[in-house]
């Protein structure tokens, strides 16, 4: 079973063995609004934790990615790139941006779970 951690920066990062799939969450896809531009990283860049991954443009505002994590990207979703609204349906599940390959797993140690994500969230309203 996977599991999800999230970022202060609205990015969820689900992990299979030493490999995450990384994405925005629907509070970052809502607050940017229809989304017409992704610009993924390339597989085989290592990125750091902290690090502009990725862009997305919406009609409102162009807005960078974080890495979760640090990492090599492995492999990109080309359907995002393809068909872009597939972030604002979607964004934690079929509108994921990349896959990283852990370089530190310690790192999931500043990550949140589900509940401290949603209470965080709480914080912002």
């Amino acid at each position: 079973m996977s599991k999800v951690y999230y970022t202060e920066d609205h990015e969820w990062v689900r992990l299979s063995g030493d490999e995450g799939v990384v994405g925005i969450t629907e509070y970052a896809a809502q607050a940017l609004g229809d989304v017409v531009f992704v610009e993924p990283p390339a597989p085989g860049r290592v990125l750091a934790k902290g690090d502009e991954a990725a862009v997305v443009e919406s009609v409102k505002a162009a807005s960078d990615v974080y890495a979760p994590l640090s990492g090599e990207v492995v492999a990109v979703n080309q359907a995002i790139v393809d068909q872009p609204g597939l972030v604002n349906e979607s964004p934690e599940d079929g509108g994921w941006f990349f896959t990283v390959r852990l370089s530190d797993r310690s790192q999931l140690d500043g990550l949140m779970d589900r509940a401290a994500y949603d209470a965080f969230l709480k914080t912002l309203e």
